[in-house]
């Protein structure tokens, strides 16, 4: 370890002005990995769905499509939050493309490094470090596909008969969390203020700030949101702090800066919050039933036909997406949309 290293940084600090939130921690970690890298695919940590095949930025594509079409076909911008390597909306903008809408791309992004896949796959886009900055004189449509799940979260746990926050210390540079100042009752939801000891509520409140802006913007604006990430509907008791490094699981509390920190994302606290700004909440569903809806085995179908010797591979790029024991069942789909646009498709 160098000098300037992320963990020899975060030593420093915490030795001097003592534990950090578990939030700080997630969100320097996460800044240093996604800023210095390309995370994606087979050389890299994880793989998302619009790598896993391209039917999945097309039905979305098309998903928007429909939307746009119904709510009058309105000049728009497209707006995609996280958006990897741009695959996913390079897919989308190909499907979009056939029924006549070709909104103008703007990705809120703050890795140099994935800016750089992005500009190659997208190379009009418009970039920005948040959603403050995204035009505020027509409608969006706006796609977060595993967005949610790399911002930062607080824990609080149980310790005897008080909650306390989760805080990370360290002696050198082993990083280790620890149960910090007590919290008051009030922020515990009351259904689970009487749980076991060592039992662990997360919270995420980086994320309910960007999804009220965003659905404050669709309730001035016009416009429709798509979030499709892995999670449940909360509140809810459990650990979902999770690291990854080459594909497989690692400890969260080792070489921050080098691993993927992600957490499940609570969809009942973000519907909640984007409809206590007036937009319209539809969802969660899985993903599987999600793109079923959306038509995607009639495409895979097509898509077999057109390259058989691709059959096989699209088969099993289908059922990855789809299927309850991969990602059907643990990734949701939820919508938040203007209360004067249709309700969009995938849904019923």
């Amino acid at each position: 370890m160098t000098d300037g290293s992320l963990p020899d940084r975060l030593a420093r600090a915490i030795t001097m002005a003592g534990p950090i939130p578990l939030s700080q921690y997630i969100a320097a970690a996460n800044a240093e990995y996604y800023g210095s890298r390309d995370p994606l695919g087979s050389a890299g940590d994880f793989t998302t769905a619009p790598e896993i095949s391209q039917m999945f930025g097309e039905l979305i594509g098309l998903w928007a499509a429909d939307l746009w079409q119904r709510a009058g076909s309105p000049a728009v911008a497209w707006v995609e939050l996280g958006p990897g390597r741009g695959t996913l909306t390079a897919d989308a903008l190909r499907a979009m493309a056939t029924v006549g809408l070709t909104p103008p791309v703007h990705f809120v992004e703050t890795s140099a490094a994935l800016r750089q896949r992005q500009k190659a796959a997208v190379h009009d886009a418009l970039w920005h470090d948040d959603v403050s900055t995204l035009p505020d004189d027509r409608p969006l449509i706006v796609v977060a596909n595993e967005f949610f799940d790399a911002l930062p979260i607080r824990q609080l746990v149980r310790a005897g008969d008080a909650w306390r926050e989760r805080l990370v210390a360290c002696q050198d540079l082993m990083f280790l969390p620890i149960a910090g100042k007590q919290v008051p009752d009030g922020v515990i939801p009351e259904a689970l203020r009487d749980a076991a000891p060592g039992s662990v509520i997360e919270t995420s409140p980086a994320s309910v700030a960007i999804a009220r802006e965003v659905a404050q913007r669709l309730v001035k604006q016009g416009g429709a949101a798509l979030v499709i990430d892995y999670g449940y509907e909360g509140p809810a008791i459990g650990d979902t702090l999770q690291a990854m490094t080459g594909h497989k699981f690692a400890n969260p509390f080792e070489d921050p800066g080098n691993r993927d920190l992600t957490a499940h994302v609570d969809f009942a606290t973000l519907g909640a919050a984007t409809a206590v700004e007036g937009a319209r909440v539809v969802g969660p569903v899985g993903q599987g039933a999600f793109l079923t809806a959306l038509g995607i085995e009639p495409r895979a179908a097509a898509l077999a036909r057109a390259t058989p010797d691709r059959a096989d591979a699209l088969a099993a790029d289908r059922a990855r997406l789809c299927d309850p024991g991969q990602m059907g069942d643990l990734f949701k789909a939820m919508a938040w949309t203007s209360p004067q646009w249709p309700e969009p498709a995938g849904f019923e």
